[in-house]
């Protein structure tokens, strides 16, 4: 398929530029996948698509400050660094005017934090080897700004409206934007609906959020992605599946873990690992039969992911309603329910 089957235009004015003022008011189209039937609802109505048995499955990884602006040591150029993954005080960074930064080059980005370029890759990322005392994820929380998306142009007043409520496990450059509509009221309702509420885990880094730039989609190269499911998570989704319940992945990150474990084994497993599974038409997602999600960009592997989850040509039109009827879109818009019912 080409890139430019993905496209669609959409008003800038569109773009949300700050969350709702509560989470769970914003604006939901729901999309019934076998008939085509579009709905406009607000996002505490998705319980009423929801019933007992149903499976929710969620994405617990939470945005860290991964925005790092410093100086190189030597000749004082500011640079502008944005942490992928950390693995100890190794980082992979994507780096602005990253072709200044060689192999020994340090950046200093406050009195309590440095990093020295350790290994140079392609598209501008570099391996850092971060100088700190102390814990770093606590220099970090200090020095670091939240890295929401270049399109998003208003400051954020509450950094906390940039993780969903439920994360815990640090981890992520960009948040998994379809759970920041969920409230903790709105998640105990749905447990006592009898819906079982099960966590995975996908950092989410370069993989989710990079530009797709090739006109023949199967020749984008996607960058891993880490991610965890638990003994438990793999036992009770492997049940769902026997006895017939519905799985409903909570956002693009939720549907890629579940996909690389369910593709790779044909059934669910205890596992990690990094995925770098890139999912578009014709390609049949076996591992869901429904999934809460945002509006996406024009062009981005995300609308292609969501588009294999029912077809292209309904996905387009679904978002060519929501933009007639000016819903807001990305990492702070509204929400959309593809449903199975």
């Amino acid at each position: 398929m080409k890139l430019s089957d993905f496209d669609f235009e959409l008003p800038e004015e569109l773009i949300a530029q700050h969350p709702s003022e509560k989470r769970d008011e914003s604006r939901l189209l729901v999309l019934h996948k076998n008939t085509g039937e579009i709905e406009h609802r607000h996002f505490y109505d998705i319980i009423d698509y929801l019933k007992p048995g149903d499976v929710l499955v969620r994405n617990n990884s939470k945005v860290i400050p991964a925005r790092l602006y410093g100086t190189k040591k030597d000749t004082g150029a500011k640079v502008e660094v944005l942490i992928l993954k950390i693995n100890g005080d190794i980082c992979e960074c994507l780096c602005g005017n990253a072709k200044a930064i060689k192999k020994g080059t340090i950046i200093e980005f406050s009195d309590k934090l440095s990093g020295e370029c350790i290994e140079r890759k392609e598209e501008g990322i570099r391996i850092f080897k971060m100088i700190y005392e102390g814990i770093f994820l606590e220099v970090l929380n200090e020095v670091g700004m939240m890295p929401t998306p270049p399109y998003i142009h208003e400051k954020l007043k509450d950094k906390d409206r940039y993780n969903n409520v439920y994360a815990k496990i640090d981890g992520s450059a960009a948040c998994p934007t379809a759970g920041l509509h969920f409230t903790e009221q709105l998640i105990e309702k749905i447990r006592a609906k009898g819906v079982e509420i099960l966590d995975v885990t996908l950092h989410v880094g370069l993989g989710t959020f990079k530009p797709v730039k090739e006109d023949n989609i199967e020749d984008h190269v996607m960058h891993t992605e880490h991610y965890v499911m638990s003994k438990e998570v793999a036992e009770r989704l492997n049940l769902a599946k026997k006895e017939g319940r519905r799985i409903i992945a909570i956002g693009t990150t939720s549907t890629r873990t579940l996909e690389t474990v369910y593709s790779k084994y044909h059934e669910f497993r205890e596992c990690d690992g990094d995925t770098s599974i890139f999912i578009y038409p014709p390609y049949k997602i076996q591992s869901i039969d429904a999934q809460i999600t945002n509006f996406h960009l024009p062009k981005s592997t995300l609308i292609m992911m969501i588009a294999a989850e029912c077809s292209r040509e309904m996905i387009l039109n679904a978002y060519k309603v929501a933009i007639e009827n000016r819903y807001r879109f990305f990492s702070f818009g509204d929400s959309m329910f593809i449903d199975n019912e």
